[in-house]
């Protein structure tokens, strides 16, 4: 069975996202002063092939601990469906 996974990474809530508070910061000067604290992450589409969606699950969150996301600054959660 294929299963698509949609993966969001974002910095970790303790740690300084500088992308974040510029885009926080520039707010005001389009008129949205009222949007503050944004965050800024990663967003990963793939495709894994697998017998199941546990299998699946297994295989996304190893691609997630190993290649995707640097754990000791991210954190991950992901989605899967039937593609």
């Amino acid at each position: 069975m294929k299963f698509k996974a949609n993966i969001d990474i974002m910095p970790l809530e303790a740690l300084l996202d500088p992308q974040g508070k510029a885009v926080s910061q520039s707010m005001g000067n389009v008129g949205l002063s009222e949007i503050t604290n944004v965050r800024i992450g990663k967003h990963i589409t793939l495709f894994v092939e697998a017998d199941s969606k546990d299998v699946a699950s297994i295989k996304v969150d190893e691609a997630c601990k190993k290649l995707l996301a640097n754990q000791i600054m991210e954190s991950y959660s992901f989605e899967l469906e039937e593609a």
